[in-house]
């Protein structure tokens, strides 16, 4: 991952060369030392970029980090310091600071998620629900709190969802389908280094499931089947999966999914949960910026 060109491009965003307070109020000789402090516990993540925004911001600020992402942090806990010219500092506080907080607030509610699911629960997942131009740091900080990466665009993996299996309603819609599976399934590429595709269906019935087992899909997207009935589902989808040839699928559940709510999807045997909300609701780990005049 490129965290430099992440640090220019939110430095641009922000026009943090063309900071009137800072270059009005503050002596261009003036040297500063600045930490990042935490105000509430969790995850870090975003440590590597927002470094990079400090040293980004001018050449000869010296930064470092206190913590690796991924590891807990506690209140009043240092986790980032720099030094350098004070208006490098100041100017570059809110970039580092919104990646921080942001990415640290990602990767801390992931890891309550994958806590709640234990460890022999299912896989914990982000979705493509990531605020635009920061998806790549977002599957980072899921990663550092613990969970996996679902897909990262349109073109890693086949999934079928319900907007695509309304052209398949007719009465030769079961066969149309199985056949673009199948022929997806080995559509990754050619040569020495061509991998299968992987090939995911969302099944929110027992017949979708039947065409998506007949078709050999690799994963089943169980998508906001009701939790009193999934339990049951899932050993219907498990014993009907073993009359079919071949490994049997993954099987993942989304759709609404609450924390409350992972413990009891851990139970019923799935394989993985998908969560829109580790990327597009979860909410900013505080901290802040603490400034000494040199």
């Amino acid at each position: 991952m490129n965290f430099r060109r992440e640090a220019r491009r939110a430095l641009a965003e922000d026009r943090a060369r063309r900071d009137v307070t800072s270059k009005g109020f503050v002596p261009p000789d003036a040297r500063g030392r600045a930490r990042v402090v935490v105000k509430e516990a969790g995850v870090l993540a975003g440590g590597p970029v927002a470094l990079a925004v400090f040293r980004e911001m001018h050449p000869t600020v010296r930064a470092r980090s206190l913590a690796p992402d991924g590891s807990e942090v506690s209140v009043g806990q240092a986790v980032l310091e720099a030094s350098g010219p004070l208006r490098a500092l100041l100017s570059a506080e809110r970039s580092a600071l919104n990646f921080l907080t942001h990415l640290s607030g990602v990767a801390t509610l992931t890891r309550r998620f994958v806590q709640a699911a234990g460890p022999q629960g299912p896989a914990i997942l982000e979705t493509r629900k990531t605020l635009p131009g920061l998806r790549d740091l977002e599957k980072y900080a899921v990663r550092m709190g613990g969970g996996q990466n679902h897909r990262r665009d349109l073109s890693d993996m086949v999934l079928i969802k319900e907007n695509h299996l309304e052209f398949f309603k007719g009465p030769s819609g079961r066969a149309d389908l199985v056949r673009r599976v199948r022929r997806a399934r080995g559509s990754g590429g050619a040569g020495k280094n061509r991998s299968r595709r992987l090939v995911e269906m969302e099944c929110r019935n027992r017949d979708e499931v039947r065409w998506a087992l007949e078709a050999g899909a690799d994963l089943l997207l169980l998508d906001n089947i009701p939790l009193r009935d999934l339990p049951a589902f899932v050993r219907w989808v498990r014993a009907e999966a073993a009359r079919h040839p071949g490994a049997p699928p993954l099987l993942e559940v989304s759709g609404g999914v609450t924390l409350a709510a992972i413990p009891r999807l851990a139970r019923t045997g799935v394989d993985r949960v998908s969560v829109g909300r580790l990327t597009h609701s979860a909410p900013a780990l505080d901290m802040s910026l603490d400034v000494e005049v040199q």
